[in-house]
């Protein structure tokens, strides 16, 4: 038996209404599952405050504490324009979109689309890519302004140009005839400094996700993801999750992808540096080429060395990303959070989202053998034209994204004063997520809908408990 149905059977088992029969003195509640509130297994932080997601893993020895302490301090930095008396942090640019990784990973949290025209992105990039793909899987990026459009640039350089965002309303009726108003986001590009954008380009809109538990899933074996993929649907339940491989850089080979938006980053490390090299404009040994419109020659450029950031100082950023703590669960044992849980499986969410995966070898010790609760297969799914963005990302179709992790979400608003969810921050609260799933994700929607109010609020009060 596949692993996906056999984790969905034992959750339904579990998580069933108990005991029912004529006789209401044989229901028997809904219980919570033994140590259910240990989301990270021992990798999890009992601090809810704003600083929720920036909590180190508890098992740390003390001289990991420190090298934690050094990756924290360069993630949170400020990088400055080459040459600098500050050599440890020059060499921004001289394209960019922010200044530090926690320009979009505020407190180690989510970014979201900017609220007015005026505000700058607060962790919202467009990437830009083509139907075509080079020799290692890429999709082919737009001639003059490469992989994304970055909306900054040091000084006496003209940035690439400005993201804009409108909304279109969409009304959702339900059954019962409650009504729900969508926004529906189109994008474009103002001010283009260097020409337009190639008519083949695509544009893809990617929301910085929050860093909990990053460690955790590199963890979990290659074995157990492939177990949960059925590309082909060959048991028939409208759920054909696929793997993602990618270009590792570091060995030169195709690896199953875990990371971002598509699955297309094998491991934290090279997560780390794409977002480097992407996001900041610095190098390093994994990324070691600026990229400049055809007008700028970035050779002329001073540039904080070669590479920028060294592998030392790369290695304690992954580090620190790969140990942050997932944050544990709260009101686990509520009924309300219960019957939301139960009634979660029961329209099969978690066919996607799978609530309970075990950890095996990984280098960073406190990581390896942890029974971990993510609700993430870490697959691609077909999600239907409304989320689509046309963009092929290695095995990715334009319709296809990974299923994200689900732990934490429930403290975006307290860490990050936002409930935007969905790659482009489109939804704003869980039930605006829920009905823009599509595709494989239809039945679960239209089931969610068929329920009352108050079974929907439960399903939420579920949600906000992660």
């Amino acid at each position: 038996m596949k692993m996906r149905a056999l984790s969905y059977l034992i959750l339904a088992a579990s998580l069933a209404w108990m005991g029912c029969s004529s006789d209401d003195d044989s229901y028997v509640p809904l219980m919570a599952e033994e140590n259910e509130e240990f989301s990270g297994g021992d990798v999890t932080s009992f601090n809810f405050s704003a600083e929720a997601f920036g909590f180190a893993a508890p098992e740390l020895s003390f001289d990991d504490r420190l090298r934690f302490g050094v990756g924290n301090s360069l993630f949170n930095q400020s990088w400055v324009t080459a040459p600098s008396s500050t050599t440890g942090r020059d060499g921004l640019g001289p394209f960019f979109n922010a200044r530090s990784c926690s320009g979009c990973h505020f407190k180690d949290g989510r970014g979201r689309p900017p609220l007015n025209q005026g505000e700058r992105s607060s962790g919202l990039l467009l990437r830009f890519s083509s139907l075509a793909i080079d020799e290692f899987g890429y999709a082919i990026p737009d001639p003059v302004y490469g992989n994304q459009l970055q909306d900054n640039a040091i000084l006496g350089i003209e940035a690439e140009g400005e993201m804009k965002i409108s909304y279109t309303a969409i009304t959702v009726t339900y059954p019962d005839g409650n009504k729900v108003i969508l926004q529906k986001p189109d994008y474009d590009v103002l001010d283009l400094a260097y020409g337009p954008i190639a008519a083949s380009t695509l544009i893809s809109p990617r929301v910085a996700n929050h860093m909990s538990g990053l460690g955790l899933l590199e963890a979990i074996p290659e074995a157990t993801i492939l177990m949960l993929s059925d590309p082909s649907d060959a048991n028939g339940d409208g759920i054909s999750g696929k793997p993602n491989y990618v270009y590792n850089v570091a060995t030169g080979s195709l690896t199953l992808g875990r990371f971002g938006w598509k699955a297309n980053m094998p491991n934290v490390n090279q997560q780390v540096a794409g977002a480097f090299s992407g996001d900041l404009g610095i190098t390093s040994n994994l990324f070691p080429d600026e990229f400049c419109p055809p007008q700028i020659n970035c050779n002329e450029i001073p540039n904080g060395g070669t590479p920028e950031i060294p592998d030392e100082n790369l290695s304690n950023v992954t580090f620190y990303a790969s140990t942050l703590a997932v944050p544990a669960r709260r009101n686990f044992d509520d009924p309300n959070v219960l019957e939301g849980k139960a009634l979660f499986n029961q329209i099969n969410c978690a066919a996607c989202h799978i609530p309970k995966l075990e950890t095996g070898a990984h280098p960073i010790d406190v990581l390896a053998n942890q029974t971990i609760r993510p609700y993430t297969d870490l697959l691609l799914h077909d999600m239907g034209p409304e989320l689509a963005d046309g963009a092929p990302e290695f095995d990715a179709n334009g319709r296809e994204w990974r299923t994200p992790p689900l732990w934490g979400i429930g403290l975006f608003d307290v860490v990050n004063d936002h409930t935007n969810l969905l790659h482009d921050g489109r939804a704003r609260n869980f039930e605006e997520a829920i009905l823009w799933h599509g595709g494989e994700a239809e039945n679960s929607k239209l089931a969610f809908m068929q329920l009352t109010a108050i079974e929907r609020s439960k399903i939420i009060e579920f949600l906000n408990s992660l």
